[in-house]
């Protein structure tokens, strides 16, 4: 897996999110949590490129996860309190599927690799 693949689609998702939530009235706190959440897998995702090693790597796409898993509750919690529209939230959610299985599978990989 390369990782210009993460990082491009984490930046596509990060910036979907930030035009998404724009329209959002009301709820500052929580849309800052989804925004910080949501911009932080790409941030973590390309600080990773730039690490002391293979371990320093695998701990920040650790961190990207994590950040994706946080970002999927935010998505649900939208979703179910009705601030966002239902389809609209499941395309964000689709998306950030993706991008934790390719996380999965790059820790996977460089675990494997060491």
């Amino acid at each position: 897996m390369k990782e210009n693949k993460l990082v491009d689609l984490s930046m596509d998702f990060a910036v979907e999110v930030l035009e998404t939530f724009d329209t959002v009235k009301g709820h500052h706190s929580l849309v800052n949590q989804i925004e910080r959440s949501a911009t932080s897998i790409g941030a973590n995702i390309r600080e990773a490129n730039y690490g002391h090693g293979r371990a320093d790597f695998v701990a920040k796409l650790q961190i990207a996860l994590k950040e994706c898993y946080e970002t999927e509750y935010w998505l649900e919690l939208f979703k179910r309190s009705e601030i966002l529209d239902e389809c609209v939230a499941k395309k964000l959610m689709d998306e950030c599927g993706t991008l934790r299985r390719l996380l999965i599978a790059s820790i996977n990989t460089t675990k494997n690799n060491m």
